[in-house]
């Protein structure tokens, strides 16, 4: 009996090994490459039947889909999970309706895993986005629409707009929340019955509602297109035809349940949905546009040679970028166990690569404040007399001697890696802040990418130094009046509204909260 135990257990452990092997090499480096690639062709096809439309791409997945993205956007699928729906005002992605209304639509790029045919970013989050946007606009306008002079000043001039006009837009205005049809009845009914109370946290947050109401002359509207989706080619609507914007949100990649092997003349790969997610997980160093850059060499590399062929590109691209004084840091990479040519106790030296972009898309002023916020790679750039440098990047920069006293280097990492290290520092970068503005110089504020933690730093500076009109105070308004999260809701849209890749994480945004709750407790005593 003992045997007969003994052998069960063998034969169950040798049947998980060889699963495990199966699903390593299915998820393998070269898979995902491929499989994105080939979901991109899709991606393309769709571009191409409303050309007029800029694609954007949703972050983070999104961006792996094309080399030719015109923005990006940030709608998170936690934000559409069941039980957890809410309307985020710290991601109100405001820059897309202007575009959309300027354009007269966008095309959004995003992938799911396996089972899904879209991710409930694009199921719930942007659905509920729109019908939020297009009942506070409405309100505006209804607001508006009895005043000639105010709707003159919001910008509808009387030739094109007046009254009457207005009336008849309010009439065709559709405030209904547009759901697909695999989302239930039940759940739609429970997100209508939040609406409101989205609307009026919206409104209450103080965004530019105004000059969305003057950019969008159709309401928002999302129509969904994946893979599965049938579309005759000969019958494709003009989007100006619609009488609503449309957000047509395509989901990338293929949702079927069979695993899918596929091949060529060359070798067989595994088709992977939604391979794009979770880059930190197989990526290997990789970035969306260095992939680009290299495409069709790790296309025709094949399974067996991809991980050393990422690995020199990732390498070179390092180098290329530390020459030049670039942000190229190092990460230690574990290679799966006996996969790709590796041994299981090798490691690979590789770089996280930012993408290459426009230096001046690197630095956002924020309106008349005397305040920026970017990413360290051009902030050496922009050192000079008036204006001073806050950086908060765990790397130091190239600081010229005349400018030692206009520069301080205070090293902060994200909660994910330090739940304080944001609150401990918040001191002294506000006392730097208040020495240097109040003798009227410029501070820029810099991290790594310029979207996540130099945006946690100007909000605390901006809250403890600015009055409301956004005039520096010294910190005097701060003294007079007590801090709420609506308050630094209403300062993160104002900073969101210059600096549209914003992308504040929630722990880091907690740290800045403690830190003014904690100064006005101070204060108080």
């Amino acid at each position: 009996m003992a045997d007969n135990d003994a052998e069960l257990r063998t034969t169950r452990d040798s049947i998980y090994k060889a699963a495990r092997s199966i699903k390593r090499r299915d998820n393998s480096l070269y898979n995902a490459l491929r499989s994105i690639y080939q979901d991109s062709l899709f991606v393309d096809e769709i571009s191409n039947l409303w050309p007029k439309l800029p694609l954007l791409a949703n972050l983070r997945c999104g961006l792996w889909y094309s080399p030719r993205f015109d923005a990006t956007c940030y709608f998170k699928s936690t934000d559409g999970h069941t039980n957890n729906l809410s309307f985020n005002t710290s991601r109100l992605n405001l820059h897309l309706p202007l575009l959309a209304g300027e354009k007269g639509g966008c095309i959004i790029i995003d992938s799911t895993r396996k089972g899904k045919k879209f991710p409930d970013s694009m199921s719930k989050t942007i659905p509920i986005w729109c019908c939020v946007l297009n009942c506070s606009i409405y309100n505006h306008l209804k607001r508006l629409c009895n005043t000639n002079d105010q709707l003159i000043d919001a910008g509808f001039t009387s030739d094109n707009h007046d009254d009457s006009s207005i009336r008849q837009l309010l009439d065709k205005w559709d405030c209904s929340l547009h759901m697909p049809l695999w989302v239930s009845k039940t759940e739609k009914a429970s997100i209508e019955a939040r609406l409101d109370e989205w609307i009026k946290q919206l409104e209450e947050s103080g965004a530019d509602i105004a000059s969305l109401a003057t950019c969008l002359r159709k309401p928002l509207r999302p129509l969904w297109v994946s893979q599965k989706t049938v579309i005759w080619l000969n019958e494709v609507p003009d989007h100006d035809s619609w009488d609503f914007t449309p957000l047509i949100l395509v989901s990338a990649s293929d949702s079927g349940e069979v695993h899918q092997y596929r091949t060529n003349s060359e070798f067989s790969w595994s088709y992977i949905p939604g391979a794009g997610d979770d880059e930190e997980s197989w990526s290997r160093g990789l970035s969306p546009s260095v992939f680009w850059t290299h495409v069709d060499d790790l296309i025709d590399s094949g399974p067996e040679v991809c991980n050393q062929k990422v690995a020199e590109i990732v390498e070179s691209d390092r180098v290329y970028r530390a020459q030049r004084g670039q942000e190229a840091p190092q990460i230690v990479v574990k290679c799966s166990k006996g996969y790709g040519g590796v041994k299981s106790d090798e490691t690979l030296s590789l770089n996280v690569p930012k993408p290459r972009v426009d230096e001046e898309s690197l630095v956002s002023w924020l309106a008349s404040t005397n305040l920026a916020l970017g990413s360290s790679q051009v902030a050496s750039k922009a050192f000079s007399t008036d204006c001073c440098i806050l950086n908060c990047d765990k790397n130091q920069i190239s600081v010229p001697s005349s400018h030692l006293e206009e520069y301080l280097h205070l090293p902060m990492t994200g909660s994910k890696f330090d739940r304080f290290s944001i609150l401990k520092n918040l001191p002294t970068a506000v006392s730097f802040a208040k020495m240097k503005m109040s003798m009227g110089k410029k501070l820029l504020v810099c991290c790594q990418d310029g979207e996540d933690i130099s945006v946690c730093v100007c909000l605390a500076i901006l809250i403890s130094l600015f009055n409301d009109e956004g005039t520096f105070d010294g910190g005097r308004s701060f003294e007079e009046e007590s801090i709420t999260k609506l308050e630094m809701r209403r300062m993160l849209i104002f900073i969101c509204k210059y600096a549209v890749n914003a992308r504040p994480s929630r722990g880091n945004l907690r740290q800045v909260f403690g830190f003014l709750s904690s100064q006005h407790e101070n204060s108080d005593e």
